[in-house]
């Protein structure tokens, strides 16, 4: 199995504005491999203008948020090596130049080239309430893929982590998961 590392990250658009995505970046050295669900903007983004930043944040407000169509204005600064943007309030990241694409019907992987990394401020240890946002988010984007009685029995258990562990800014995301369970249709679509 892959190390995957869950991450957000930011693309360039059509119209030359940032796109800010969660997902799971795959290490394979010596490449970091996004592989976005078809079809998404992160996609399309991805095959018009082959750069991405992979943005390391410990704001989960901001996975949750875009996992539930809650994309705020999320500050950004210009890449420093690419033509593109990163996470102002990242605490790291890296600048990747796409090298290679592996075509597939469902998630193509494209190899991405690290071209700049930056540290901007430390990581100040983990938070279970975090992890448990990250999970319940990942959750909410397979909606369509998983059984309803299998997400709300993890649901319950991630509450759990939340309850004992959560800041603030944990409480206001998982807010935001649970609305989207709660909104979520009972049966969820087959997946094509």
């Amino acid at each position: 199995m892959p190390y995957i590392r869950e991450s957000v990250v930011v693309t360039v658009g059509a119209d030359g504005t940032p796109h800010i995505a969660p997902l799971g970046v795959i290490e394979r050295p010596p490449h970091l491999i996004l592989a976005p669900f078809r079809p998404s903007r992160t996609l399309d983004n991805l095959e018009r203008h082959p750069a991405a930043t992979v943005n390391y944040v410990d704001d989960v407000r901001i996975i949750a948020g875009c996992v539930t169509g809650r994309r705020r204005a999320w500050p950004v600064v210009p890449a420093e090596r690419i033509a593109g943007f990163r996470l102002a309030d990242a605490l790291a990241h890296s600048e990747l130049e796409i090298v290679g694409v592996e075509p597939d019907d469902l998630r193509p992987r494209f190899r991405g080239r690290e071209v700049h990394r930056a540290v901007h401020r430390p990581f100040l240890g983990f938070n279970r309430a975090r992890h448990a946002v990250i999970e319940g988010a990942i959750l909410i984007s397979r909606l369509h893929l998983l059984p309803r009685a299998q997400i709300e029995a993890e649901f319950r258990r991630l509450a759990v982590l939340v309850d004992k562990t959560a800041g603030e800014a944990e409480r206001e995301a998982w807010s935001w998961l649970e609305e989207a369970l709660a909104a979520a249709p009972e049966e969820a679509p087959q997946p094509r």
